[in-house]
């Protein structure tokens, strides 16, 4: 392979973002399992074991429904960006926590001397007919192996080897994820326990996850419509002034990428939208240090060429801009990245 391996590097955000991820799972846990057992004191080593299959398995589900509302979040208020940087941590410990959940399941069926008739349940072909008597461990197993998949190849190694756009669709998977953890709960516990928590768990994750879907994608809904090219086949964005300096404004046409135009001064570019690193949104950024800089996880490219500063080698594709009766406009039909593209505005207008 031609792509180099990098560790890891935490710094202070990270840290605590895990410290306090760390902390928060370790709690729950803990706290389900000490007011489980209060209040249904095990008898025997099975009934303890059963506890925190329970209590992991619970943990789970929460999690994987934390990580999927914090998407559309971040879509709709920037302040919940920051728990979108580190999300792949929080994944990889989902991940962990269902392996433990599943780990407590196999020493069930150990300590009871009862293995082979797991084995039994899942190759029992007929009973996938029913509903009932559905295999549901076989859903959770399923949805295992998806998140296992994925945190094996959360380091962004496998974002390069696959790229960006192979990375993000592999990872969308987490959705196919959810939904088998749902259907297992649903086929499983909830077929034996005549609590109303479990359906109220399951409604409320489901149904908080749909809806901040639909918000989010109903917000970018008008965005998507695009708007009306000129003559001359250009998209008219606005006068110099109502692009933020040091941000900027997003445009498309019907059907298109989208382009971000940004100011920084007097100088105007226009950039694709999609950072180089996992497609983030890059018009929603900020101008740091002279930078294009994607809100994501701080990917940075100068405004003039949408090229990386060095040591850096990544390049955007950028877009013509041009003053045109005091609006600024851009030409939808990308220059190959890299290529110099951003333009002095005149002092008058702005």
């Amino acid at each position: 392979m031609s792509l180099g391996f990098r560790a890891v590097q935490w710094n202070r955000d990270k840290l605590v973002y895990d410290g306090i991820l760390l902390a928060t799972v370790e709690l729950f846990i803990a706290g389900f399992v000490a007011i489980h057992w209060q209040l249904h004191p095990p008898k025997k080593m099975p009934d303890a074991i059963d506890i925190w299959i329970r209590a992991t398995g619970t943990c789970a589900f929460l999690m994987l429904t934390v990580i999927l509302w914090i998407g559309p979040l971040a879509r709709l208020d920037r302040r919940f960006l920051k728990l979108l940087y580190n999300r792949r941590h929080f994944g990889v410990l989902t991940f962990l926590v269902a392996l433990t959940h599943f780990c407590f399941l196999l020493s069930w069926y150990l300590v009871q001397h009862n293995l082979p008739n797991l084995l039994t349940e899942l190759t029992t072909w007929k009973d996938y007919a029913k509903f009932i008597d559905f295999p549901f461990k076989a859903l959770g197993i399923a949805a295992l192996l998806v998140l296992f998949v994925m945190a094996a190849t959360s380091h962004d190694f496998w974002l390069l080897f696959l790229t960006p756009r192979i990375w993000k669709a592999l990872h969308m998977a987490l959705y196919v994820a959810y939904g088998l953890v749902v259907m297992h709960v649903a086929l499983g516990i909830m077929q034996g326990e005549y609590t109303v928590l479990i359906p109220l768990m399951l409604a409320g994750g489901l149904g908080s996850v749909a809806v901040l879907h639909i918000v989010a994608g109903w917000r970018e809904r008008r965005l998507d419509k695009g708007i009306a090219l000129s003559a001359e086949g250009w998209l008219a964005v606005g006068p110099p002034r109502s692009i933020p300096d040091k941000g900027a404004r997003i445009v498309a046409a019907s059907g298109a990428e989208r382009i971000a135009v940004f100011r920084d001064g007097d100088e105007i570019g226009a950039l694709t939208n999609l950072c180089a690193h996992q497609n983030g949104p890059l018009g929603e950024g900020r101008i740091i240090d002279g930078c294009v800089t994607c809100p994501w996880h701080g990917y940075q490219y100068r405004l003039a060429d949408g090229c990386a500063p060095p040591p850096f080698t990544e390049k955007l594709v950028t877009y013509r801009v041009r003053i045109n009766n005091g609006m600024v406009e851009v030409d939808p039909r990308p220059l190959p990245p890299g290529t110099p593209a951003a333009i002095k505005c005149p002092s008058n207008l702005l």
